[in-house]
This record gives structure tokens, sequence and C-alpha cells, in this order.
């Protein structure tokens, strides 16, 4: 992932018990809605950076275990990245999801702020996550690794950290199947990285009869 998307995935994954398990005011609202599938595992999971050399921000490694990652469990996570500028307000992100259907990849579109979709500002997700002023949660704060824009060029590492992950509702599009994404950071005009990623989504129904 390039260092913007570097810096805001290192917050993402060590954001994640906060923002999916943590108090309403620290949670996207797309993951209160009571959508009609749960998450059960994840697995298979790659990734590459699909940037041109010249882009600055880059994953340069990224590792999730175990494999499958079953949910509710605990799931491992280390990552190392750089970026060679500083990441500040607006860092536009544009995903591309796509599902494979038979022999065919078909693209997700964006429904309620999941799919395929652009975001004008992580800098402003990040904020509505973590309120400016409030402290980091860890482990972001014990490996100084900021969770708010602008991110200082340099390199951030999170050590191998485990996290608990709650039960999440998926939206009646992300059925069991194979999945890619990718994700485009970009301030203006210029490109600061380029992030794919492939897993294999298992899910159930959330409603018993």
């Amino acid at each position: 992932m390039p260092a913007l998307a570097l810096s805001l995935a290192l917050c993402a994954l060590q954001m994640w018990p906060a923002v999916v398990g943590g108090p309403p005011q620290q949670r996207f609202a797309v993951l209160d809605k009571h959508w009609p599938l749960r998450l059960t595992k994840i697995q298979n999971f790659a990734w590459q950076n699909c940037g041109p050399p010249s882009d600055p921000a880059v994953i340069r490694s990224l590792s999730i275990s175990p494999d499958p990652v079953s949910m509710p469990g605990d799931v491992t996570v280390s990552v190392a990245a750089a970026t060679t500028v500083a990441l500040t307000s607006p860092l536009k992100g544009e995903v591309v999801l796509e599902k494979k259907i038979g022999d065919m990849w078909i693209k997700v579109p964006c429904v309620q702020d999941l799919g395929s979709c652009t975001y004008k500002d992580l800098c402003a997700i990040l904020d509505q996550v973590i309120p400016p002023g409030q402290p980091c949660p860890e482990p972001l704060q014990s490996y100084d690794i900021p969770c708010h824009c602008p991110f200082r060029a340099g390199s951030y590492n999170l050590p191998s950290s485990t996290f608990y992950i709650p039960t999440l509702d998926l939206p009646p599009m992300l059925t069991n199947g194979d999945y890619k994404f990718q994700v485009v950071l970009s301030n203006g005009d210029q490109q600061l990285g380029c992030l794919r990623l492939s897993l294999s989504l298992h899910s159930e129904s959330r409603w018993y009869w």
C-alpha cells in the first residue's frame, strides 16, 4: 500500500478493535447497520503494491495470521510501510472492489459507502473514528504511529500485534466468494500509492427461522 495507504493501513489495522468494538463515537456509521449476513471467516489473503516506482508511499511488508481468520476471534498483524512525502489532507482514496463469478471478475458497486467507492478525504474519516485531541489507541501509541493527518515522511512499523475481531455483519452484496480490491491514494494531481488485496470471504445468514 502507498505511503498514505501505508499509514492509513497501519491505522486501520491497529484501530480495528476501537472501530468495530469501541464506544459508539469511535465507530464508522456503516458498521452500526444491521446487515443480513454475518462474516465468519477470511482466508487466502494476499497483497501487492500496484503503483509505479515513483509512488512515494509503499507497503514494505504485511502479514495477517492465522489463515483462515475466524470471527469472532483473534488476528495477528504486522506491517511495515514508508512514505517519502508527508501525507496531508485532503487524502483521496479510490477503491475498486471486484467479485469472482465463474471465470469473470465483476465490479461491486458503491452502496452506502461500501464497495467500489471514492472517499474524498481519508483524513476526515480518521477524525470521525478518533476525534482530534483523543489519544491514539494502542498499540499505535506505544509504537509512535499517528492516527491523524498529517503523516510525516518516514518509516512506520507495527511489530506483530494481536487483536480481537468481534462478530461483523455484511451487506447482501458481500456473499461467500473470492474478492480483490485495489486502493489508489492521491492528493490533488499526485498519486501517492496503490495497493491490491485479494481474499476469500465466508459468511452466513444472521437471520434464524
